[in-house]
């Protein structure tokens, strides 16, 4: 019989183990869980006594009330549980002992009985099929960073909860107890967390997980993120993954660790002989994310807010290059300890991209670097950031795009990474990300108030 400590320790991994575990265990709530195309993750939540039904026939919903689903005419979607996904909200655990527990979904179209298209799963498992039938098994890390403000009677204000800096300690650092409740949180999850500490900015922190293959790390980072909301709510603190909340100090990325490996298990990125233990296929991978991150970021950077973090003098990383010794180009070779750790680093992205979109175009640009052969520039191993104009165009250095508008602009013109979302991925999140921009240039804002109303 699974008792409460073993929901936790040793969570079942089966359709079978999750039936039995929910019939036998103190649990009230299964919440089944997807993601739409904006990266909003979204729940049903079914009663105990219908997991056997929608495992065996799966729950039906309205899909024509989610963003970027399908319309009114074709509404019918149903949900199919991955049963790997199964675990227990830890914070959610009712004065009789019960809990509530989650379970990741496919979205099938009941139309055709298959995957359906819009789903941002399914986006990202049809990329790793690519991959695969290339040979290789794809791994990510993401450092997702995000600030903690106080509330006034519920309500999310600017003010942070503390004034610490980058690794800074108590008094200054008053989080380290949000922090290690989340942690708590995230480990009883099923998460490896490797490291946390303060951030540079007031209010500022990161939590780092262990790397894993990329669905398991998209649905993470989903996961991470409803984790670290509910738990600084439980501390009376606003927990936002806003990419510049407040100007004039730093953003929140998420900067995220890319590695292949072959389907024999062997690190596809590592050369010893290599003067950065980089091989030819890790240069090609490379290569492909430079030549379509333009595209990239207008789905890793998703939101009007994104590109007031992409500035230069803010450590945000704007800049077409890569580099092994410092942090101002777009590309990051870490050193590595061992050669399974060979790996490059994408700094770009934040943490409001939806995981799914942004891993399936990041992967599929890299993989058009390996099948294109295409040469990885020379690594730029000065300051980009002391660069002038004149200098950047020497070293053929690009810019990432400055707004949304050109981000989204760049997206249509590149079908490599229009292949990667698909057709209706594609479409959809076009046409909310045009709206989105088109609103935002529409809007006044309270700086625009306080240069012009009382000077012209």
């Amino acid at each position: 019989m699974s008792t409460d400590e073993d929901l936790f320790t040793d969570p079942p991994t089966t359709a079978d183990g999750v039936i039995e575990a929910v019939a036998e265990a103190p649990i009230d709530a299964v919440r089944l869980q997807f993601t739409d195309i904006l990266g909003t993750v979204k729940n049903v939540t079914i009663p105990p006594d219908q997991i056997k039904k929608a495992f065996e026939e799966g729950i039906y919903f309205d899909g024509s009330s989610i963003e970027g689903f399908v319309r009114i005419q074709e509404s019918d979607m149903r949900l199919e549980p991955d049963p790997s996904t199964f675990a227990v909200l830890p914070w959610r655990k009712s004065d009789d002992g019960t809990h509530a527990v989650r379970l990741i979904c496919d979205v099938i179209d009941t139309t055709t009985g298959k995957p359906f298209e819009g789903d941002p799963r399914y986006v990202l498992k049809r990329v790793l099929d690519r991959a695969r039938e290339m040979g290789y098994e794809f791994n990510a890390g993401p450092e997702p960073e995000f600030f903690a403000f106080a509330t006034d009677e519920g309500t999310a204000t600017l003010e942070p909860h503390d004034t610490g800096g980058y690794f800074d300690l108590g008094p200054k650092d008053l989080a380290t107890d949000l922090r290690r409740d989340v942690i708590f949180n995230l480990e009883e999850m099923g998460f490896d967390v490797e490291a946390s500490h303060h951030e540079v900015a007031e209010g500022q922190h990161e939590i780092d997980f262990k790397y894993d293959d990329g669905l398991t790390t998209a649905d993470n980072v989903a996961t991470f993120r409803a984790v670290v909301r509910a738990t600084a709510a439980e501390h009376g603190l606003h927990a936002t993954f806003m990419p510049k909340p407040v100007a004039g100090i730093n953003g929140s990325g998420m900067h995220t660790h890319l590695s292949l490996f072959t389907s024999e298990g062997d690190p596809a990125f590592y050369d010893g002989d290599d003067e950065f233990d980089l091989s030819e296929t890790g240069k090609q991978f490379l290569a492909g994310v430079l030549e379509h991150a333009p595209a990239i970021t207008a789905v890793a950077n998703p939101t009007v807010n994104s590109y007031k973090r992409l500035v230069p003098g803010y450590e945000a990383p704007v800049y077409v290059a890569w580099s092994d010794v410092n942090r101002s180009a777009l590309v990051r070779k870490p050193a590595a300890r061992t050669p399974a750790a060979s790996r490059i680093e994408l700094r770009s992205p934040d943490p409001t991209a939806n995981p799914y979109l942004a891993l399936a175009a990041i992967l599929r640009a890299g993989l058009d670097g390996i099948e294109r052969d295409l040469e990885a520039p020379a690594p730029v191993r000065e300051n980009i950031y002391e660069f002038d104009e004149d200098k950047r165009e020497a070293y053929g250095i690009d810019t990432l795009p400055g707004s949304l508008g050109e981000a989204l602009d760049a997206l249509e013109a590149d079908d490599v990474v229009l292949d990667a979302l698909g057709d209706h991925v594609a479409e959809k999140f076009l046409e909310a990300k045009r709206q989105e921009f088109a609103e935002y240039r529409t809007s006044v804002s309270e700086w625009e108030h306080d240069r012009y109303l009382e000077t012209f």
